[in-house]
């Protein structure tokens, strides 16, 4: 066996974590072990650090870029020193249609998560990559480009392949009207991307403050969600992607759907749905998404790549893993954490 350094969530009433050496497999013929060197701070793992799923003892993290250490026997696609990233999922069972279908997100059989999840083979609880190293099958690791900064690129594993899938299956691209509604980590890489497919992008926010950035990221404009405002946009969008992580109504965003418009609710998959008769007005759509499947990351990452896209980032030293939960729980980041995993060698 092998072990790492990470670091381990042990109080569920807090954010402070605890630094632990851990065991990790040797590797199977078909899987690389990883260097991780940068982890972005997903706001999932703040829920379940604090119990959300009824979990305990967890080792978080799953957008994560690094470096290939090691491989198995097996191993085609990458060679020791190549850049890798590893996203939200590490296996599935590869057989029914979903699978069979590059949506390994959604297996029929559960995919196996990144962290929290149980591996396939030998039962053991999956410790994720707030850590130094990680080890997965090759499969479900990507290819890192070079043209990506591998720390500004960590949180496109998350954060972007979740707002990436479901504007892809909703067809965005020019001439799209899209709305982005809350302006945070999910919401700046929807920006990026719905511009870079060649979109009109308006930003939906309940204040002003952020307009300056909005534009910089690529939106035509921001409007601000008073009742008048809502009132006037009635109609107007073809596509809303709902990022606001906050308890809110459904119902003004749905009023902005133009006839056939989907709203895809990101940030929080647990509100109560609109009435029916709301989305019956319009033939209109209401969807969610869970990270993507992948064929869809690659893509991504390629897509990326080629218009230079990646997270607007804050960069913290692994060991200041509390200060970036606090933050997190504060909205005081614009518009992601990363943690710098080095520090576990000192």
């Amino acid at each position: 066996m092998r072990t790492t350094t990470g670091w381990q969530s042990l109080d569920p009433a807090s954010n402070a974590l605890t630094r632990v050496t851990f065991a990790r497999r040797d590797p199977r013929p078909d899987d690389i072990a990883v260097r991780i060197d940068y982890c972005g701070v997903c706001h999932s793992d703040l829920h379940r650090i604090h119990g959300m799923l009824g979990e305990k003892d967890l080792v978080p993290g799953h957008e994560a870029t690094g470096v290939v250490v090691a491989v198995g026997e097996a191993v085609t696609g990458f060679a020791v020193g190549d850049r890798a990233a590893i996203g939200t999922i590490v296996d599935s069972c590869g057989a029914c249609a979903m699978c069979e279908a590059g949506q390994e997100n959604y297996c029929h059989d559960r995919p196996t998560t990144t962290y929290g999840g149980t591996d396939r083979i030998d039962g053991t609880p999956t410790k994720g990559a707030y850590s130094r190293e990680y080890v997965l099958r090759e499969k479900f690791a990507f290819p890192l480009p070079d043209a990506l900064d591998p720390a500004a690129a960590a949180p496109l594993l998350c954060a972007g392949v979740s707002v990436w899938e479901p504007m892809r299956a909703a067809g965005v691209g020019p001439g799209s009207r899209v709305a982005v509604a809350g302006l945070g980590g999910l919401g700046h890489l929807a920006v990026k991307f719905a511009a870079a497919l060649g979109a009109d992008v308006t930003v939906l926010s309940r204040s002003a403050a952020k307009e300056q950035d909005a534009r910089r990221l690529g939106a035509g404009e921001l409007l601000v969600t008073t009742d008048e405002a809502q009132a006037a946009a009635r109609g107007r969008f073809d596509f809303i992607l709902d990022t606001i992580s906050a308890g809110h109504e459904l119902s003004p965003l749905i009023e902005m759907l133009g006839l056939d418009g989907i709203l895809c609710v990101l940030g929080n998959p647990l509100l109560t749905g609109p009435k029916l008769w709301e989305l019956g007005a319009g033939r209109k759509k209401l969807t969610s998404s869970g990270t993507a499947g992948l064929r869809q990351t690659a893509e991504m990452l390629a897509f990326c790549a080629e218009h230079g896209i990646t997270a607007d980032v804050e960069t913290l030293p692994s060991g200041e893993i509390e200060t970036a939960l606090d933050r997190l729980a504060a909205g005081d980041v614009r518009y992601r954490f990363v943690l710098d995993m080095s520090d576990l060698d000192q």
